[in-house]
């Protein structure tokens, strides 16, 4: 998707909480309240809750390492077609390419590290930008497939 065809930041909703697990009920439910308001179909609501909680996971345990004292930012924008969401922490960042890939033989054994994957599995689209303490994911409304429209 080409910046141009980006929807415009004024239209996002922002919620910013500390690093502490308590909090990421938040966002969570305030999306999720989204979601149903726009009909999404129970798949798409799935697919998107549980790329979410990887995100909040992620940016949580890996990005900002527990320390409430940083911030994690979590816009995103619901519209009839589609769920846009970005998450966002305050840590180093991370190369995504270098992601051990979690279902490697030697690595079926590890009970994480599956977070990425998943994401890009249940997502229509995934971007990891600034290195990496962003991640930026989209899906479609689960309608669409009924009515042959695109989103």
């Amino acid at each position: 998707m080409s910046e141009t065809n980006r929807p415009s930041q004024a239209q996002f909703r922002v919620c910013v909480i500390r690093s502490e697990a308590k909090l990421v009920f938040v966002p969570k439910r305030a999306i999720l309240k989204e979601l149903e308001h726009h009909h999404f179909r129970t798949e798409a609501m799935f697919a998107i809750k549980l790329a979410l909680e990887e995100a909040l996971c992620n940016a949580l345990k890996h990005g900002n390492r527990f320390d409430p004292a940083k911030k994690i930012t979590i816009r995103y924008q619901v519209t009839d077609e589609k769920a846009t969401i970005i998450v966002r922490d305050e840590g180093v960042g991370f190369e995504p390419e270098k992601v051990p890939d979690c279902t490697a033989e030697e690595r079926l054994p590890i009970p994480n590290g599956r977070g990425i994957m998943l994401m890009k599995a249940y997502m229509d689209e995934v971007q990891y930008r600034d290195r990496g303490r962003e991640v930026y994911f989209v899906k479609c409304c689960g309608r669409c497939d009924d009515t042959k429209q695109t989103c």
